[in-house]
């Protein structure tokens, strides 16, 4: 069965394709026009819902034997009020940029007087099918610096230390965030419904 990725984010088709090696993995764009998806949730699963049931809907009738798969993923700073949270991709603002959001937040920390302070990732993954629709959470806890520091990754991992470490996801291997990140943890309880759909 295909799994076809409600995203058009080159960082994270990279990464889904990485962790999901046992799967027929596709992006929508690869079986389709793609298209601009309004997340107008209130929470990470709403959108992750609603971007996975958008691609599902365009998917033709007969070829609806895949599961769609997409996430809504962000940081959340308790510092700033939980900001950005599910605003992570906009937050500075359209046209959206990832430096422009990253170089946000860091004068929002900035602004605060402190030059690191604790934040978390979570990430919610959304699986719609012919069956239903299903969803898993995951999340990783550290804390956010003021120096941008590593060109791995993407968005806000030049500034995300994880906790037990001393370096930024920026800076970390994919083999070592593969391990313990959000979307690893959230994707191994993904994986688990997969197995009971294919």
């Amino acid at each position: 069965m295909k799994i076809v990725l409600a995203t058009s984010n080159k960082g994270k088709i990279r990464e889904f394709k990485e962790y999901l090696k046992d799967f027929e993995v596709y992006s929508f764009g690869e079986i389709m026009d793609e298209f601009e998806i309004e997340e107008y949730g209130k929470t990470f699963k709403e959108n992750a819902i609603i971007k996975a049931c958008a691609v599902f809907g365009k998917i033709k009738d007969d070829e609806k034997d895949v599961i769609v798969l997409s996430d809504d993923s962000g940081i959340s700073v308790p510092l700033l009020n939980n900001e950005p949270g599910i605003y992570s991709a906009r937050y500075a603002g359209f046209p959206t940029n990832a430096k422009k959001n990253l170089e946000f937040l860091v004068q929002k920390i900035k602004d605060k007087n402190v030059q690191k302070t604790p934040a978390y990732y979570t990430a919610c993954i959304a699986l719609v099918t012919k069956q239903g629709k299903f969803s898993v959470h995951g999340w990783m806890y550290g804390e956010v610096i003021t120096t941008p520091k590593g060109e791995n990754g993407f968005g806000y991992d030049p500034i995300f230390i994880p906790e037990g470490f001393d370096k930024t996801l920026g800076e970390l291997d994919d083999e070592v965030k593969e391990k313990f990140s959000h979307r690893a943890r959230a994707l191994n309880l993904a994986k688990v419904i997969l197995k009971t759909l294919k």
